[in-house]
Protein backbone atom coordinates (compact mmCIF):
# COMPACT_ATOMS: atom_id res chain seq x y z
CA UNK A 1 0.00 0.00 0.00
CA UNK A 2 1.23 3.60 -0.87
CA UNK A 3 2.23 6.00 1.47
CA UNK A 4 -0.11 8.69 0.13
CA UNK A 5 -2.83 6.35 1.41
CA UNK A 6 -1.83 5.37 5.07
CA UNK A 7 -1.27 9.20 5.49
CA UNK A 8 -4.79 9.71 4.48
CA UNK A 9 -6.25 6.73 6.48
CA UNK A 10 -3.83 8.10 9.26
CA UNK A 11 -5.74 11.19 9.20
CA UNK A 12 -8.72 10.23 8.86
CA UNK A 13 -8.52 7.96 12.13
CA UNK A 14 -7.30 10.89 13.64
CA UNK A 15 -10.26 13.04 12.58
CA UNK A 16 -12.59 10.65 14.24
CA UNK A 17 -10.93 10.11 17.14
CA UNK A 18 -11.27 13.94 17.83
CA UNK A 19 -15.06 13.32 17.01
CA UNK A 20 -15.95 10.76 19.75
CA UNK A 21 -13.37 12.05 22.47
CA UNK A 22 -15.20 15.32 22.41
CA UNK A 23 -18.63 13.49 22.06
CA UNK A 24 -18.29 11.76 25.44
CA UNK A 25 -16.08 14.81 26.92
CA UNK A 26 -19.46 17.10 26.47
CA UNK A 27 -21.58 14.19 27.13
CA UNK A 28 -19.79 13.27 30.71
CA UNK A 29 -19.41 17.02 31.96
CA UNK A 30 -23.52 16.81 31.76
CA UNK A 31 -23.58 13.71 33.68
CA UNK A 32 -21.29 16.03 36.34
CA UNK A 33 -22.88 18.67 35.87
CA UNK A 34 -20.12 20.55 35.17
CA UNK A 35 -22.00 21.79 31.78
CA UNK A 36 -21.28 19.82 28.75
CA UNK A 37 -24.18 18.91 26.11
CA UNK A 38 -25.37 15.57 24.96
CA UNK A 39 -23.78 15.77 21.73
CA UNK A 40 -23.90 13.74 18.26
CA UNK A 41 -21.27 14.10 15.44
CA UNK A 42 -23.21 17.42 13.97
CA UNK A 43 -23.29 18.67 16.92
CA UNK A 44 -19.60 18.15 18.10
CA UNK A 45 -19.47 20.67 14.48
CA UNK A 46 -21.37 23.48 15.83
CA UNK A 47 -19.31 23.58 19.52
CA UNK A 48 -15.98 23.18 17.50
CA UNK A 49 -17.27 26.46 15.37
CA UNK A 50 -18.23 28.21 18.35
CA UNK A 51 -14.69 28.30 19.83
CA UNK A 52 -11.96 30.74 19.15
CA UNK A 53 -10.66 29.88 15.75
CA UNK A 54 -13.46 27.64 15.28
CA UNK A 55 -14.11 27.90 11.65
CA UNK A 56 -10.40 26.81 10.60
CA UNK A 57 -10.89 24.16 12.98
CA UNK A 58 -13.70 22.59 11.73
CA UNK A 59 -12.02 23.01 8.15
CA UNK A 60 -9.19 20.87 9.42
CA UNK A 61 -11.64 18.64 11.14
CA UNK A 62 -13.52 18.17 7.99
CA UNK A 63 -11.11 17.11 5.96
CA UNK A 64 -9.73 14.97 8.59
CA UNK A 65 -13.25 13.34 8.15
CA UNK A 66 -13.22 13.61 4.20
CA UNK A 67 -9.81 11.52 4.15
CA UNK A 68 -11.82 8.93 6.63
CA UNK A 69 -14.56 8.42 4.28
CA UNK A 70 -12.03 8.38 1.64
CA UNK A 71 -10.31 5.48 3.43
CA UNK A 72 -13.26 3.58 4.33
CA UNK A 73 -15.09 3.80 0.52
CA UNK A 74 -11.11 2.62 -1.28
CA UNK A 75 -11.16 -0.47 1.65
CA UNK A 76 -14.99 -1.20 0.36
CA UNK A 77 -14.48 -0.90 -3.27
CA UNK A 78 -10.81 -1.45 -4.21
CA UNK A 79 -9.95 -3.56 -1.18
CA UNK A 80 -6.50 -3.16 -0.66
CA UNK A 81 -5.86 -5.22 1.89
CA UNK A 82 -7.51 -8.62 0.23
CA UNK A 83 -10.35 -8.29 2.51
CA UNK A 84 -11.98 -10.98 -0.09
CA UNK A 85 -15.02 -11.74 -1.87
CA UNK A 86 -17.00 -14.42 0.09
CA UNK A 87 -20.09 -13.50 1.99
CA UNK A 88 -18.93 -12.34 4.70
CA UNK A 89 -15.92 -10.31 3.78
CA UNK A 90 -18.98 -8.75 1.00
CA UNK A 91 -20.70 -7.60 3.72
CA UNK A 92 -17.68 -6.16 5.83
CA UNK A 93 -16.95 -4.18 2.45
CA UNK A 94 -20.06 -3.00 2.22
CA UNK A 95 -20.18 -1.43 5.70
CA UNK A 96 -17.43 0.03 5.02
CA UNK A 97 -18.41 1.50 1.83
CA UNK A 98 -21.69 2.74 4.06
CA UNK A 99 -19.42 4.67 6.64
CA UNK A 100 -17.37 6.24 3.81
CA UNK A 101 -20.10 7.59 3.00
CA UNK A 102 -21.35 9.08 5.78
CA UNK A 103 -18.11 10.12 7.13
CA UNK A 104 -17.81 12.21 3.60
CA UNK A 105 -21.41 13.81 3.82
CA UNK A 106 -20.02 14.90 7.33
CA UNK A 107 -16.45 15.94 6.26
CA UNK A 108 -18.51 18.17 3.70
CA UNK A 109 -21.37 19.25 5.80
CA UNK A 110 -18.47 20.92 8.26
CA UNK A 111 -16.10 22.36 5.59
CA UNK A 112 -19.49 24.02 4.15
CA UNK A 113 -20.73 24.99 7.42
CA UNK A 114 -17.49 26.58 8.13
CA UNK A 115 -17.55 28.52 5.01
CA UNK A 116 -21.16 29.48 5.98
CA UNK A 117 -22.12 27.70 2.33
CA UNK A 118 -25.70 26.36 3.86
CA UNK A 119 -27.92 26.71 0.72
CA UNK A 120 -25.96 23.59 -0.73
CA UNK A 121 -28.24 21.99 1.94
CA UNK A 122 -31.26 23.84 2.51
CA UNK A 123 -33.32 21.78 -0.30
CA UNK A 124 -32.85 18.75 1.16
CA UNK A 125 -33.27 19.55 4.84
CA UNK A 126 -36.84 20.97 3.54
CA UNK A 127 -37.22 18.12 1.46
CA UNK A 128 -36.42 15.53 5.17
CA UNK A 129 -40.92 15.21 5.11
CA UNK A 130 -41.12 14.24 1.55
CA UNK A 131 -38.56 11.54 2.10
CA UNK A 132 -39.65 9.94 4.93
CA UNK A 133 -43.43 9.57 4.70
CA UNK A 134 -45.50 6.31 3.72
CA UNK A 135 -44.74 3.16 2.09
CA UNK A 136 -41.25 4.03 1.06
CA UNK A 137 -40.23 5.93 4.07
CA UNK A 138 -40.53 3.22 6.59
CA UNK A 139 -38.73 0.73 4.35
CA UNK A 140 -36.04 3.34 4.34
CA UNK A 141 -35.71 3.59 7.66
CA UNK A 142 -36.37 0.10 8.43
CA UNK A 143 -33.51 -0.37 6.22
CA UNK A 144 -31.27 1.86 7.90
CA UNK A 145 -32.21 0.84 11.42
CA UNK A 146 -31.37 -3.34 10.66
CA UNK A 147 -28.12 -2.14 9.38
CA UNK A 148 -27.18 0.09 12.61
CA UNK A 149 -28.68 -3.05 14.45
CA UNK A 150 -25.71 -5.21 12.35
CA UNK A 151 -23.31 -2.81 13.04
CA UNK A 152 -23.72 -2.37 17.03
CA UNK A 153 -24.02 -6.26 17.17
CA UNK A 154 -20.57 -5.86 15.24
CA UNK A 155 -19.19 -3.79 17.62
CA UNK A 156 -20.00 -6.54 20.52
CA UNK A 157 -18.53 -9.55 18.70
CA UNK A 158 -15.19 -7.17 17.95
CA UNK A 159 -14.89 -6.71 21.58
CA UNK A 160 -16.32 -10.05 22.75
CA UNK A 161 -13.24 -11.68 20.40
CA UNK A 162 -11.10 -8.98 21.67
CA UNK A 163 -9.24 -9.50 18.25
CA UNK A 164 -9.02 -5.53 17.17
CA UNK A 165 -5.24 -5.62 17.94
CA UNK A 166 -4.57 -8.13 15.05
CA UNK A 167 -3.66 -5.28 13.15
CA UNK A 168 -1.64 -3.50 15.59
CA UNK A 169 2.07 -3.07 15.06
CA UNK A 170 2.38 -4.96 18.46
CA UNK A 171 5.94 -5.44 18.12
CA UNK A 172 6.63 -1.97 17.76
CA UNK A 173 5.00 -1.21 20.87
CA UNK A 174 7.76 -1.87 23.63
CA UNK A 175 5.86 -1.36 26.82
CA UNK A 176 3.53 -4.30 28.13
CA UNK A 177 1.50 -1.37 29.94
CA UNK A 178 0.84 0.63 26.77
CA UNK A 179 -0.20 -2.64 25.18
CA UNK A 180 -2.96 -3.00 27.77
CA UNK A 181 -3.88 0.51 27.79
CA UNK A 182 -4.53 0.02 24.10
CA UNK A 183 -6.22 -3.19 24.85
CA UNK A 184 -8.35 -1.58 27.37
CA UNK A 185 -9.72 1.17 25.85
CA UNK A 186 -10.43 -0.68 23.07
CA UNK A 187 -12.65 -2.83 24.84
CA UNK A 188 -14.45 -0.03 27.00
CA UNK A 189 -14.70 2.14 23.04
CA UNK A 190 -16.06 -0.52 21.19
CA UNK A 191 -18.72 -1.49 23.87
CA UNK A 192 -19.41 1.71 24.42
CA UNK A 193 -20.73 2.38 20.79
CA UNK A 194 -22.53 -0.92 20.57
CA UNK A 195 -24.48 0.57 23.20
CA UNK A 196 -25.27 3.75 21.33
CA UNK A 197 -25.68 2.11 17.53
CA UNK A 198 -27.65 -0.02 18.94
CA UNK A 199 -30.03 2.70 20.51
CA UNK A 200 -30.11 4.72 17.56
CA UNK A 201 -31.16 1.31 15.42
CA UNK A 202 -33.98 1.06 17.80
CA UNK A 203 -35.02 4.79 17.17
CA UNK A 204 -34.88 3.59 13.18
CA UNK A 205 -36.51 0.84 13.64
CA UNK A 206 -39.40 1.57 15.67
CA UNK A 207 -39.75 4.85 13.08
CA UNK A 208 -39.93 2.43 10.50
CA UNK A 209 -42.73 0.36 11.84
CA UNK A 210 -44.58 3.49 12.93
CA UNK A 211 -44.76 5.49 10.01
CA UNK A 212 -48.16 5.54 8.10
CA UNK A 213 -49.32 7.24 4.97
CA UNK A 214 -48.29 10.52 5.16
CA UNK A 215 -46.54 10.95 8.54
CA UNK A 216 -43.11 11.76 8.88
CA UNK A 217 -40.98 10.66 11.78
CA UNK A 218 -38.40 12.97 13.64
CA UNK A 219 -35.16 11.55 12.87
CA UNK A 220 -33.32 10.48 16.45
CA UNK A 221 -29.32 10.09 16.48
CA UNK A 222 -26.47 9.73 19.15
CA UNK A 223 -28.24 12.81 21.73
CA UNK A 224 -31.44 11.37 21.81
CA UNK A 225 -29.63 7.93 22.60
CA UNK A 226 -27.80 9.82 25.18
CA UNK A 227 -31.16 11.25 27.01
CA UNK A 228 -32.72 7.55 26.54
CA UNK A 229 -30.03 6.25 28.22
CA UNK A 230 -30.59 8.98 30.78
CA UNK A 231 -34.12 8.52 31.47
CA UNK A 232 -33.67 5.27 32.41
CA UNK A 233 -32.99 3.49 36.25
CA UNK A 234 -29.10 4.95 37.08
CA UNK A 235 -29.26 6.42 34.24
CA UNK A 236 -27.10 9.18 35.12
CA UNK A 237 -24.61 7.13 35.88
CA UNK A 238 -24.82 4.40 32.76
CA UNK A 239 -24.42 7.46 30.42
CA UNK A 240 -21.57 8.31 32.62
CA UNK A 241 -20.26 5.01 32.02
CA UNK A 242 -20.89 5.43 28.18
CA UNK A 243 -19.56 8.69 27.50
CA UNK A 244 -16.33 7.84 29.38
CA UNK A 245 -16.46 4.64 26.53
CA UNK A 246 -16.75 7.02 23.57
CA UNK A 247 -13.60 9.31 24.99
CA UNK A 248 -11.82 5.59 25.08
CA UNK A 249 -12.94 5.21 21.87
CA UNK A 250 -11.76 8.17 20.47
CA UNK A 251 -8.17 7.37 22.15
CA UNK A 252 -8.81 4.13 20.24
CA UNK A 253 -8.81 5.99 17.27
CA UNK A 254 -5.81 7.82 17.90
CA UNK A 255 -3.50 4.71 18.67
CA UNK A 256 -4.75 2.95 15.71
CA UNK A 257 -3.57 6.29 13.81
CA UNK A 258 -0.48 5.04 15.80
CA UNK A 259 0.24 1.92 15.28
CA UNK A 260 -2.36 0.33 12.75
CA UNK A 261 -0.23 -1.85 10.21
CA UNK A 262 -1.32 -2.22 6.71
CA UNK A 263 -0.93 -4.71 3.76
CA UNK A 264 2.00 -3.73 1.36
Amino acid sequence: MNDVLKKVAFTGYIAKGVVYGITGILTFLTTINMGGEKVGKLSVIDYLEQQKFGAFIVIFLGLGLLCYGSWRLIQGILDPEDIGSKPKDIAKRIGFSISGIIYTVLGVIAIFDALDISSFFSGNRNSENSILTGTSGSILLLVVGIGLAFKGIYQFIKAYKGDFLSKFHIQSISSINKQKYIKRIGYAGLLSRGVVVSIVSYFFITAGINLKGATSQKMKGTSEAFSFIQNQVYGKWLLGIVALGLVCYGLFMFSTAAYRKYKN
